[in-house]
This record gives structure tokens, sequence and C-alpha cells, in this order.
């Protein structure tokens, strides 16, 4: 059986090994969770909102655009 796992130096007893390899396991990443989907923007109700006004200059500018 050929393992992913190989002993360069030393001997090292069947305890040791399963010590390794237990160690080895509980670092294990856990897998990214999925992104959430991406929402629409462009369907948004909300762009269709008018801005709060700030008053100032220039203020009669913004207040005609969306």
């Amino acid at each position: 059986m050929s393992g992913h796992l190989r002993i360069v130096r030393g001997d090292a007893t069947a305890e040791e090994i399963a010590a390794l390899v237990a160690v080895l396991a509980a670092r294990q990443v856990a897998p990214e969770p999925p992104a959430p989907p991406r929402t629409q923007t462009w369907r948004n109700p909300s762009r269709a909102m008018r801005k709060p006004l700030s008053p100032g200059k220039s203020a009669w500018r913004t207040s005609g655009l969306p």
C-alpha cells in the first residue's frame, strides 16, 4: 500500500505515526462556505428613490437628479 506519508529519517513507532496522522487530520481546513448570491441592483426598486437633499452650493443642480 502506497501512502502519502513517508518517514524520511528515524524509526517511528506505530503509535507515533498514528499521533502524527491524528494531528494532521485535526488541522485539516474546513471548506469555505459558498458565497451568498449576488443581488441584482439594477432591479432594486430603491434605486429609483430620491437621495436626501443637502442644502448648499449647487443644491438646485442635485435636486433634479435621481
